[in-house]
């Protein structure tokens, strides 16, 4: 829309040389023909068309005179397509120059002069505009990439706390069954030593009372222990550290969705089944891909893992079969292993209990 504004204003100033002519029709005739080239021109900008098109209308010069006296908004055209000098055919007009008045060429220089004004002060604004709307799009860009790099650091701060209260959890229930359940230990073994060798009567129900409370306080130990173990197990880092075992002849994607409450020992039967897969994978396999898949369900937990070697039949039930299958049987689960051209593939589900 400016450049069209701004050729209006450059064909005021062409009209008025224009009109200096005594004929009526030819001013008009002209004024048409240099919008229809201009127009053209703007629709075919960067094309070899408009190109010819400014060369052409400024070589009509030297055969029609009046012409020249749009060459202002044909030298606009001609900066915009940052080929100036597709205006020289105008030089023509050389041959005819005494057909025009002075006061008709100092009008066109004047118009040219506007038109060049115009294309330098409206250029540098876009020239502006365009650095400023680049830095714009800069600043969005680090802006995303600080917000993405701040929600990184804040997942690997959520992780390192979650590896350190895991550590914590697994210290404390190690000190609990090394001191406190020996302790206990210690004291269920001297207690039932004193049932033994006590005579008296009436000290026999407090013995057997104390031991009771001795058998119950370790019971809760145990149990304690077992809870604080179970919850410091990061499923997750512990199959990445598995991984990391096969990762120079495998690339394996591991794709591991659970929640924290998932119970110790499903985890423990996961865990040992990726690492007897991966075994396996390193011993059998002729692939060079492995894919693992952890996914929690509303009603079972679900372990698929696959390669892309080539197996067509399973020759034989070993050992690590075997133990996997007694993992899943254990938790009243479900395992198949499936041998296929494409891959070997072991699909594991576990109820919630």
């Amino acid at each position: 829309m400016n450049r069209l504004i701004d050729k209006l204003a450059i064909l005021t100033i062409c009209t008025i040389g224009l009109l200096l002519t005594d004929s009526f029709t030819a001013p008009v005739i002209t004024v048409l023909a240099a919008i229809t080239v201009s127009a053209a021109v703007q629709l075919l900008t960067g094309t070899l068309a408009a190109y010819v098109l400014i060369g052409a209308s400024t070589f009509l010069c030297g055969f029609f005179p009046l012409f020249f006296c749009t060459m202002p908004l044909m030298l606009y055209d001609a900066l915009w397509e940052k080929k100036w000098w597709l205006i020289l055919p105008a030089a023509t007009i050389a041959f005819k120059l005494e057909v025009l008045s002075p006061n008709q060429l100092l009008i066109t220089a004047a118009a040219a002069a506007v038109a060049y004004i115009i294309y330098t002060r409206i250029s540098g604004l876009e020239k502006t505009v365009e650095k400023l709307t680049q830095l714009r799009d800069e600043v969005t860009g680090k802006n995303r990439q600080l917000s993405e790099q701040n929600i990184r650091l804040a997942h690997a701060q959520d992780n390192e706390i979650h590896l350190a209260t895991m550590k914590e959890r697994n210290r404390i229930a190690r000190e609990i069954h090394d001191n406190v359940g020996h302790l206990l230990t210690r004291s269920i073994l001297q207690s039932g030593a004193l049932i033994v060798i006590n005579k008296d009567e009436q000290l026999k129900e407090p013995l057997e009372s104390l031991r009771f409370t001795l058998d119950s306080a370790m019971t809760s130990i145990r149990e304690s222990v077992h809870g604080l173990h179970d919850d410091s197990i990061d499923l997750k880092k512990v199959i990445c550290d598995s991984i990391s075992t096969v990762d120079s002849r495998f690339t394996v994607e591991l794709d591991c969705d659970v929640s924290n409450t998932m119970p110790g020992n499903i985890k423990l039967c996961i865990i040992g089944i990726v690492k007897e897969g991966l075994s396996n994978a390193a011993k059998h396999s002729n692939g060079d891909r492995i894919s693992i898949i952890v996914r929690e369900h509303p009603a079972f937990y679900q372990l698929v893992m696959e390669d892309n070697g080539s197996c067509t039949v399973i020759k034989e039930s070993g050992i690590g079969l075997k133990n996997m299958t007694d993992r899943a049987e254990a938790l009243k689960g479900r395992i198949t292993f499936t041998p296929s051209p494409n891959g070997f593939r072991i699909f594991l589900s576990i109820p919630k209990t």
